[in-house]
Order: C-alpha cells, then sequence, then structure tokens
C-alpha cells in the first residue's frame, strides 16, 4: 500500500491485532454467557452482593460504541453493574432474546412484529446509535479515493466484475491506472445487521438484485467468500492483496484501510464519515414503532450505505434490580453516551430520536 512511516504499520499492526482477537472472540463466544467479576470488590462481601452484571449480545456493528457506553457508565456512575456485550451478530442477538437466555439483545435490524411476538416478556425496541458501512478494499499502491459506480457496485456484489481494471471501475477513476489484478470480494457468512444494509442498498439501486438476490440478515450470495463478523472480514481485507468487501465504518477507521467513495441517488460521490452519515440519517423520518431503514438516502451529501442499530430489551423484567438497571444504562448511554459516538466513527443520534428512544426505554417495567 505504497510507503508508510514505522509509526503507522506499528499501529495498523496493532488494530489488526484487535480485528483478529475480536474475531476469535467471536467464534469461540457460546449461548451461555460468562459472568464477570469485579477483582476489586472480591473482599468485601456487601459490594459482591450489591454487584450486578448485565448479560448481552448481538450486532457487531455497534461493538466498539457499547463497549464505550458500558465502560463510561461504570466508572462515572455505578461501579458496582458490569454490562458483558459479546458481538455475536444481529441475527443471534435477535434468537437469543426469543430464547430468553439473556439480558438484552442488540441488531442492526429491528424485530419484526412477528418476532417480538414469540418474546413472552415483550419486547421494547431502543434505536441506540446509528452507524455507515464501508466498501473497503486492498490494492498495492492505493491508500484512498477510489471511486465506485452504482452499477460497478452492483456488478462486483453480482460476481460481474472480476478484476480491477474492469471498464466500469475505470470509467469512474479516469486519473487513476488500476492494475489487472483479480478483485476477490469478501462477505459475511453469518447472519449480519451489516449485510442487511449492504443489501438493501443493493436492491434499491440494482433490479437485478432485488430481483435475483434480496435483502435480509442473510442472503445467497452470488458470490465471493463468506467471513464471520466485521472483525474477520476487516482483518481479511488487511491481509489479502486484491480484496474488497463491506465492513462496519469504525473497523475500517481503526485499521486504516482504504475505503471507497460510493455514488449515491443525487450522482455524488461521497466518502462514509459523520456529516455524510448525518445527513442519510436527515432523509428519514422515525416512525412510530421506531423501526426506520435508510436503503438509498436522496440528499446529494449523503453517503449511500447507513443504518440504525437497535437494542432489544424486554417490557418487563422479573428483578426488579436488573429491570432499573437496564433503563438508566441506555438512557445514559442515549445521552451523556452520545458523546463518544464520531471519535468512534459512529453517527450521534438526532434530538427528535433521542426523545423517543428515551421515551421507549421508559416502558420497561417489573413484572407483576
Amino acid at each position: 500500500m505504497g510507503s508508510i512511516d514505522m509509526g503507522q504499520k506499528f499501529k495498523r499492526l496493532k488494530w489488526l491485532g484487535v480485528a483478529i482477537a475480536l474475531f476469535t472472540m467471536v467464534i469461540a463466544c457460546q449461548s451461555s454467557t460468562p459472568v464477570a467479576t469485579d477483582p476489586a470488590a472480591t473482599d468485601n462481601p456487601e459490594t459482591v452482593s450489591a454487584a450486578l452484571v448485565l448479560n448481552g449480545t448481538g450486532a457487531s456493528f455497534p461493538l466498539f460504541i457499547y463497549e464505550r457506553i458500558f465502560s463510561e457508565y461504570r466508572q462515572q456512575v455505578d461501579p458496582t453493574l458490569s454490562v458483558n456485550y459479546q458481538p455475536t451478530g444481529s441475527a443471534a442477538g435477535i434468537q437469543q432474546v426469543i430464547s430468553n437466555t439473556v439480558d438484552f439483545g442488540a441488531s442492526d435490524v429491528a424485530m419484526t412484529e412477528a418476532e417480538m411476538a414469540q418474546v413472552e416478556s415483550g419486547v421494547v425496541l431502543v434505536p441506540m446509535t446509528a452507524g455507515l458501512v464501508a466498501i473497503a478494499y486492498n490494492l498495492p499502491g492505493e491508500t484512498t479515493g477510489l471511486n465506485l459506480s452504482r452499477a460497478a457496485l452492483a456488478d462486483i456484489f453480482l460476481g460481474k466484475i472480476t478484476r480491477w481494471n474492469d471498464p466500469l471501475i475505470v470509467a469512474s477513476n479516469p486519473d487513476r491506472t488500476l492494475p489487472d489484478l483479480p478483485l476477490t470480494l469478501v462477505h459475511r457468512s453469518d447472519g449480519s445487521g451489516t449485510t442487511a444494509a449492504v443489501t438493501s442498498h443493493l436492491a434499491a439501486i440494482s433490479p437485478e438484485w432485488q430481483t435475483d438476490v434480496g435483502a435480509g440478515l442473510s442472503v445467497a450470495w452470488p458470490a465471493g467468500i463468506g467471513i464471520k463478523a466485521n472483525a474477520g472480514v476487516a482483518a481479511q481485507i488487511q491481509q489479502a492483496e486484491g480484496t474488497l468487501g463491506y465492513v462496519e465504518y469504525s473497523y475500517a477507521q481503526r485499521l486504516g484501510l482504504p475505503i471507497a467513495a460510493l455514488e449515491n441517488q443525487a450522482g455524488s460521490f461521497m466518502t462514509p464519515g459523520p456529516a455524510s452519515g448525518a445527513a442519510a440519517l436527515l432523509d428519514a423520518t422515525m416512525p412510530a414503532d421506531l423501526r426506520v431503514f435508510i436503503p438509498d438516502p436522496a440528499d446529494e451529501s449523503a453517503y449511500p450505505i447507513v443504518t440504525y442499530s437497535w437494542i432489544l430489551a424486554y417490557e418487563t423484567y422479573a428483578d426488579a434490580i436488573k429491570a432499573d438497571a437496564v433503563k438508566q444504562v441506555l438512557t445514559w448511554g442515549l445521552t451523556e453516551g452520545q458523546q463518544y459516538s464520531q471519535e468512534l466513527g459512529y453517527i450521534p443520534l438526532p434530538e427528535p430520536v433521542v426523545e423517543r428512544a428515551i421515551a421507549a426505554v421508559e416502558r420497561i417495567q417489573v413484572a407483576n
């Protein structure tokens, strides 16, 4: 990827290690979640009895913002509360909530009415954060600035474009000399909200994709190699020359992966970032049921692949202390916690969305 100084190399290797570690954690994750122990509390029986662990699982997309919110809440507000969050993918998060094996789930696709009807305790959908899906790649000598038209993006994922110097890619990059190199596509192998965001966009811009593949947490991919989790996809792109894939923006940002500018509905080529993401969110109004999807934002300054991500809380909890803890940490995350969004590669929630999300959190109750 051209010449970079040793400091840059060290940072990229460091984040590659983080991605691989996260990927390993996802693979090793079991349906039963370990109980965290606070070493500082072990010598004090009263502190141990007061400590509480909330176990959650689901989307890997919001991992970094959730880790930060839960950590800061513990440090700033309640040192007795630990939140153990496992990034197992959106499909797993939904299933674990239905199975009632966690204290909360997380998904980049809001649960359907049919899925929610299977949860005896009821479900509260809380839009907790929003983010962008980057199209990242690894080309020799390339660090940034690749443009991908809507036609080129669709044909890459349809398996029609298999080399980097394909005329459709070259047409949007007239000032570049693209190599005659095989293009290796990577995609998620697990049920993924990141996949849902990408395939929804592809279905919106390509009638062929809409007819032949469709959109969802999992699809029958016409081409490419399947890899588990955002961390796994990011690590593969980092290591393999000629590779292209989709990954949550914060992962690409941390690894320093080259990111393509995508053609939006207005014909502008936009890269992911706070401003282009915020423009996309403003293109959609949050409905009463808090389920909103933005497959192809119309604003000329919008990045085209953006999604909300939801916490899936129960409407009623048998344990009053646990119910209160869930309400308190989610409310803090929707208010104070939003300040960490931009630095971690996410989009701060618009104020009207925050207000409606807090109102949803207030529906959480203790079971009679």
